[in-house]
Formats: C-alpha cells, sequence, structure tokens
C-alpha cells in the first residue's frame, strides 16, 4: 500500500463545486469527488496552521494545553511513526511556518523533505532597500508583508510560485516511486491562504468591476468595506483557488498515468477555512469559528473499500487523518491517540468532536448543534499553556514569560513527564461574543443563535464528556463556568441576550499580539 495527501491551506468549502459552489472554477475538485469519497461533516479541531498539524501528528486534540508551538518531546507523531516500522515518508512543502521558530520539529519526523521558498513573507530574498510597493487598500503592519513583497519580485511566473513547484517535486516523488510499496508521500501548499497572490490568467477567470487600491491581503478584522471591495476579495481567493484546482488536476493526471489508483490511498485536505466577509469579518482567530471557518472540505479514496463518487456524512476531524494512515500500513495507534481511522466512507465512532483555538470558545458539535462556550471571566482566565518546548510562531518564549512559570503534575499524555505551566494568553476579548449555540438544520448560516436550555444542556454535557477524555487542564473548566465533575445543571448555563454578536474591532491588544504573531 501507497498513501498520498494532499494538504491546501485556508480552502473554503462551501466555495468549492462538489460542495455547492458555483462561482470558484474548479473542474478538478468536481473530478476528485468522482473518484473519491466526499465527506460532509469534516470539521477541525485546533486552529490556526501549526496547531491543526499537531493534530496531524499526534492525532490529539492540542488547544486546551497549548497555542502555537512544536512538536513536543512527549508527542507521538504519525510520520515518525510510519518510518520507524517501515514506511517510507516524504514531505514537499512551501509551509513557511514548519521552519520558523514555532514549527521547527515538524519536518523532521519524514524520511526526507524538501522546501519551496517565497510563500506569505517568508524571509527569503534579502533587500537591503524597500521594494516597490503600489498603492494598497490595507498595508498589513508587520515586517513580514514588507518581505512578500520582496519575494513577489522573484515570482514572475507560475511556473517560479512555491505552489507549482511544490506540486513539481511531489510529481517527481510519485514518478520516481510508482512501482515501490510502502511509502506516504505528503504534498502540502500554503494556497489559497493569504495573500492572494496569482498570475493574471487566473484573475481573468473572474472579471469584475473594481478600480480601487491594490487588495489581495486583508487584514484580520471587521470588513467595514463596501461590496465592491468584498467581491474584489473573493475574486482574488478564487484566482488562487482555480490554481489550487490546476495543481490538483496534475496529481489525479499521475495517478491516471503511474496506475496508483489500485494500491494508494489518496486524502486532500484542508486545515480550516477563511472569512471573506461573512459575518462581518475577514480572516480568522479574532471571531467565533463559523461554519465557513470550522467545516471543512474533505476527499478520501480507499483502494481497499473501492468506493468512489459517494457522500458520507461520517463525522471526521484532523486527529482522524493519523488513526487513518497508521491504519491502512498496519501500524497500531498509540494509546494517547484520540482520532479513529477513516475506512470505507466511515469515520470515527465519536459522532461528535472539539474544536477551538487556545483561550477562545471551547467548542463542540455533533453535526447538527455547534456550541460555542465562551470564557465566564472578564479576565478570560485563569489560563497557561503546558509545554517543554517554549517557542512561539516567530520568536522563543520571553524571559518575562517564564519567569512566571513552574512545573505542572504530568498529563495522561506526556509519558510521565512535567511540563513548564506558563501564564498564557489568546488574541483578545472572544468572550464578549457570548456563548452562542447553533441548530444548523434551521440556521445552516449560522444568522441566528438560539435559546434552547434542554439542547445547550446536552452540548454542555459532551463539551464535558470531550474535556475530560482529552484531559483538559483544570484551568480550562474553570474559565469555562463549568464543572470539573460531574453532571451539567442549570445553574451552568450562560447568560445569553438575542443580540447578534458584535461585528466592532476587537480590541488593540488583540490586534497587536496578532501582527506580532503571536498566533
Amino acid at each position: 500500500m501507497k498513501a498520498i495527501m494532499v494538504l491546501f491551506d485556508s480552502l473554503n468549502r462551501h466555495m468549492l463545486p462538489p460542495y455547492g459552489g458555483n462561482y470558484v472554477v474548479a473542474p478538478n475538485f468536481t473530478r476528485l469527488a468522482e473518484r473519491t469519497v466526499t465527506y460532509d461533516n469534516s470539521w477541525i479541531g485546533s486552529m490556526p496552521c501549526i496547531p491543526a498539524r499537531r493534530e496531524l501528528h499526534t492525532g490529539r486534540y492540542n488547544f486546551l494545553h497549548r497555542g502555537w508551538g512544536p512538536l513536543e518531546p512527549f508527542d507521538d507523531s504519525m510520520p515518525e511513526m510510519l518510518k520507524s516500522s517501515g514506511v517510507y515518508t516524504h514531505l514537499v512543502t512551501d509551509h513557511q511556518h514548519y521552519f520558523e521558530d514555532g514549527g521547527a520539529t515538524f519536518h523532521t519526523r519524514y524520511s526526507s523533505w524538501e522546501f519551496f521558498r517565497g510563500q506569505e513573507g517568508d524571509a527569503w530574498k534579502g533587500h537591503v532597500g524597500d521594494p516597490q510597493i503600489p498603492d494598497v487598500l490595507v498595508a498589513i503592519d508587520k515586517p513580514m508583508w514588507r518581505q512578500d513583497w520582496v519575494n513577489r519580485t522573484y515570482l514572475a511566473t507560475e511556473a517560479e510560485q512555491p505552489q507549482t513547484r511544490t506540486f513539481d517535486a511531489g510529481l517527481d516523488f510519485m514518478r520516481v516511486n510508482a512501482g515501490q510499496d510502502r511509502w506516504f508521500l505528503q504534498i502540502e501548499t500554503f494556497d489559497p491562504h493569504e495573500p492572494f497572490f496569482t498570475q493574471q490568467h487566473y484573475k481573468d477567470l473572474y472579471p469584475h468591476d473594481y478600480d480601487g487600491p491594490h487588495f489581495d491581503w486583508p487584514a484580520y478584522a471587521p470588513a467595514t468595506h463596501g461590496e465592491d471591495v468584498l467581491a474584489h476579495a473573493r475574486a482574488e481567493y478564487a484566482a488562487l483557488v482555480s490554481m489550487c484546482d490546476r495543481s490538483l488536476g496534475r496529481v489525479l493526471d499521475a495517478m491516471d498515468e503511474l496506475g496508483l489508483w489500485d494500491d494508494t490511498m489518496l486524502i486532500v485536505c484542508t486545515d480550516h477555512g477563511f472569512l471573506l466577509g461573512e459575518h462581518g469579518w475577514w480572516a480568522k482567530n479574532l471571531q467565533p469559528f463559523y461554519n465557513e471557518i470550522a467545516r471543512t472540505p474533505l476527499f478520501v479514496w480507499d483502494p481497499r473499500g473501492r468506493r468512489r463518487g459517494e457522500r458520507s456524512d461520517a463525522f471526521v476531524q484532523m486527529i482522524d487523518m493519523p488513526a487513518t494512515l497508521l491504519d491502512l500500513f498496519g501500524v497500531a495507534r498509540t494509546p494517547d491517540m484520540q482520532g479513529m481511522p477513516i475506512r470505507a466512507g466511515a469515520g470515527g465512532s465519536r459522532g461528535r468532536g472539539l474544536f477551538g483555538a487556545f483561550g477562545a470558545h471551547v467548542c463542540v458539535t455533533d453535526g447538527r448543534y455547534v456550541y460555542m462556550r465562551a470564557s465566564t471571566s472578564t479576565e478570560n482566565g485563569p489560563l497557561y499553556e503546558y509545554t517543554l518546548m517554549p517557542t512561539r510562531i516567530w520568536r522563543r518564549f520571553s524571559v518575562e514569560e517564564l519567569a512566571g512559570a513552574t512545573l505542572a503534575e504530568p498529563f495522561s499524555f506526556t509519558k510521565g513527564l512535567r511540563t513548564l505551566r506558563v501564564p498564557g494568553f489568546t488574541y483578545g476579548d472572544l468572550q464578549r461574543f457570548g456563548t452562542l449555540l447553533y441548530d444548523l438544520a434551521a440556521d445552516p448560516g449560522q444568522q441566528s443563535p438560539i435559546e434552547d436550555e434542554a439542547v445547550e444542556l446536552a452540548m454542555i454535557a459532551r463539551l464535558l464528556d470531550l474535556m475530560r477524555q482529552t484531559d483538559a487542564p483544570p484551568e480550562q473548566f474553570a474559565r469555562l463556568g463549568l464543572p470539573r465533575e460531574g453532571a451539567p445543571t442549570r445553574a451552568h448555563l450562560a447568560a445569553r441576550g438575542s443580540a447578534p454578536a458584535r461585528r466592532d474591532d476587537p480590541a488593540p491588544a488583540a490586534r497587536e499580539r496578532v501582527e506580532a504573531g503571536d498566533a
């Protein structure tokens, strides 16, 4: 057996043709759906990029104990487990966050890896002088924005773009190794993550009226611009998705050419979505994790079951991906893994799952209801991170942060190790949105939170069950106003107003942390 995973970043399910999208030109996603099982109940786990990839390696929820950070010494890594069991694992990627402080232990878990430079302000080309930058609608106030304009001068053609070079390398691996057995190839591109940088022939697929300043990189903020700006941003995003579609088509062509469908699993997935003005917001992280972010596309071809052109409503999350790949190669999961294998169109046995980001809403869904539990504390605390690898996305933990650290008792998954317990923070006052409960059957667009005591109590019970299974820290229960033991009661129901969530700008401190890269 062999396996290929094509992992996109920030790929919006609702814009793809197999999920009802009629705007994006993506014939190869339609072709993919004809050759695979399309999952209708696939959800995020830990947000954002690198926390999701920790789940891909470990099969465990990450966000209740840690924000953005590397694999820990006690983490079980799926690619490393495969490698140790005689399965050759290869990563081709342009995802620059693997090569920064907060992601530096992921790529070395594979047998071999290749990295292609230039995405989103990757510290790649050295220009002391400022690059030429056109008039822009929004200037992202961080060094990576300036660096991105330096990088773009070296990416004049589609062949030079990191996405293309990443897929070139993946196709090379497929052709060289098609006749070999027991390998796993991960083709991972940062696209269609912002900035939405692509070539003109993709932009030409989406004619629209816009004569404003250059705009292909939304800030993480409320979308207060006019409809012309929203339409332009969606067109720029769609153009990049069409480029992703072309790259996907090259993989499907190679599967045909090399006869790989008979013995090669194919998984096509993403880490999360991205808001393009829906709910009055751009991007992610500073607002509740609405379905545009939380509900993800997933396509799986399993040569053992040979189901194609079908749909499945089985409940699936990122934590199920490592279990699925280990199962394919006959490698046992570790006791610490929470995910379940996906086989023959089925999902795991859970039927429900947690999702969220460190210090934000803690969410649970069963596919019908989505419950987003906010902190009941105005200080959003207590809140601690647990780590033996004290780095964030672009930096090490500061001396001041570590000065407040203590040693915590081991968790069930730390293999007897005590970790540093460091005072944590989140992006800001997400609790100002309050606790939210949505009925997706009646309100799939999540426009009107409901108030239903019986449903809320049932969802709290599911939330608590999963938090306990995850060995969540005691303070996570405290900040949510929920019992660490026992059943929830009416006293634990959140006070909720009928007004919609506020769409004004988040607290300045929260914006500053995003700009500083404290993801």
